[in-house]
This record gives structure tokens, C-alpha cells and sequence, in this order.
């Protein structure tokens, strides 16, 4: 019986060993994954990925996640880190009893619409130059899995019981709202920038319009909005858990990308912050 002083925001956590190891794990293992990108291991995708299997930066740099096996072309890599996310929250509205309610439903929808967005993305929108290593992208596919699964699952555990004296869900929505239209804008400018000669590994320039003015990952700080979006529609420990892990892994590999330009980009501003607009 939890007492009542406890957050009055959150359900109180389920009697569930798997749900409570999970956000624990979750939580810890994407703040040191944070941690790994401010120190220079980064994990074996985007232009980290490319730096590394370059032999660049004279071995400064690291990579996690890639450890000379199968390479995918990194267009299928992020289709197999995005799709079995999507599929299970589109199957979540099939299983019998495993959306109840109007916060289940509204949850189990924006993860759909989340990882919906980003196939589509990585179908229509970014532009690719390079490989992904097939376990990074295997890695990656099945934390997402496992996350969108846990959360809804979660979720489903806080069904019947009272809602939070302080009631989220709505504004949850417009949070999650924001966060994926400023994701998608920002992924826009950037697939832009490659459009207009920014092509190849070598071909980077620095990004230009909306958020990109003050940050170097606008695209970051509106992903991160979108996830405590998803924490404010589900009010769960579990969803708060993956929410500010999800914050703590983006804000190291925004300190890492922002290194990255500053070592590439001789007059890269100093006015731009990392991922939080005059702050970080």
C-alpha cells in the first residue's frame, strides 16, 4: 500500500517485479548510454559511425555497437529499429483487454503515431550516404520493442485504479503534440541541408533555420519533449522512467554532436548551445 504522499502526478508503481526492473534498467542504462556519448563512445550510427569506420579523428573517437559484423544500409537499419516499435503499438488495439480506456487508447495511438512518423521519415524524408552495423540497428530495434511493449503494458496495469489527483492527460497530449511537430520541422530542415550539396560523409554543413539558430540538436529537444509527452498521457512510473532516460541520452549525444561540428566547422558559433536554447 503506497502512502499518500506519494506523487500525486504518477500512479502508484504496479505490483509487477518486471515492470519495476524495467524502469529501473531503462532509466540507468540510457543515462550511462548519455554518458558514453559525453566521453566519445558513441553508439555505431549516424555521423559518429561514419567518423569511426573512417579511421577519423585520429582514434579519439569510439563506437559501440558495431563490432564488425553484417552491415545494413543505413536507410534498412533505421527501417529495423523503427518497425517491430510500430507494429506492436498498432497490435496493442487487437490484443483483447490490453488497451482500456480512453489513456490506454491515447497512449498505444501517439507510440503508433511516433514510430509512424519515423518509418515514414526514413522512407520520404532523411537522406542517407552510409551503413549501419545490423546489431546496432537489432540493438536499438529491440529497446525500442521493448519500451513501447513495457509502457503499454504498464498502462495497462493502471487500469481501474483512481487517476492522479493531478489529471495530465490532455495537456499530455499537446506536449506530445509539439514534440512531434518540431521533430518532424527540424528532420526537415536537416534532409534540406543534404539536399542542397550536402551530400557524402564529407559533404556536412551546419543546419540552418528554426531551433538550429540557437542549438545544435533542435531535433534532440523536441524528441525529448515528445517522450515526457507520452509521460504526462500515461502518468506511470514506467513512462516517466524511459522519458527521462530518454532526456539524459539525448542531451550527452547533443554535447557530442555539438563537439563534433565545433572540431569540424572552424566558425561554428559559439552562441549555439548543445540542445537547450542560452542554457545547454
Amino acid at each position: 500500500m503506497w502512502p499518500s504522499t506519494w506523487l500525486p502526478f504518477l500512479y502508484p508503481p504496479p505490483a509487477s517485479v518486471y515492470v519495476a526492473a524495467m524502469s529501473a534498467v531503462s532509466l540507468l542504462s540510457m543515462a550511462n548510454a548519455g554518458l558514453a556519448e559525453l566521453r566519445g563512445n558513441h553508439m555505431a550510427y549516424s555521423k559518429f559511425w561514419h567518423v569511426v569506420a573512417a579511421g577519423a579523428g585520429g582514434g579519439k573517437q569510439r563506437q559501440r555497437g558495431g563490432g564488425g559484423g553484417a552491415l545494413l544500409k543505413s536507410r534498412d537499419g533505421m527501417l529495423v529499429a523503427y518497425a517491430p516499435a510500430l507494429a506492436a503499438a498498432a497490435a496493442s488495439f487487437a490484443v483483447p483487454g490490453a488497451v482500456e480506456g480512453a489513456r490506454a487508447q491515447i497512449l498505444s495511438a501517439a507510440l503508433a503515431v511516433h514510430f509512424l512518423k519515423r518509418v515514414l521519415e526514413v522512407l520520404f524524408v532523411h537522406r542517407y550516404s552510409g551503413s549501419m552495423p545490423l546489431d546496432t540497428a537489432v540493438t536499438i530495434g529491440t529497446s525500442y520493442l521493448l519500451s513501447t511493449v513495457t509502457m503499454i503494458y504498464a498502462q495497462h496495469l493502471s487500469h481501474g485504479l483512481p487517476d492522479p489527483p493531478v489529471d495530465l492527460l490532455y495537456p499530455g497530449v499537446v506536449v506530445f503534440a509539439v514534440g512531434i511537430a518540431g521533430n518532424f520541422y527540424h528532420h526537415y530542415l536537416l534532409s534540406r541541408l543534404r539536399a542542397d550539396g550536402g551530400g557524402g560523409d564529407k559533404g556536412y554543413k551546419i543546419p540552418r533555420g528554426g531551433l538550429f539558430e540557437l542549438v545544435t540538436c533542435p531535433h534532440y529537444l523536441f524528441e525529448i519533449t515528445g517522450f515526457f509527452g507520452f509521460a504526462m498521457i500515461g502518468q506511470t512510473v514506467y513512462a516517466l522512467a524511459v522519458a527521462t532516460g530518454t532526456a539524459a541520452y539525448l542531451a550527452g549525444r547533443s554535447c557530442a554532436t555539438r563537439r563534433w561540428y565545433e572540431s569540424k566547422f572552424e566558425e561554428f558559433p559559439a552562441r549555439i548551445k548543445a540542445l537547450v536554447p542560452f542554457l545547454l
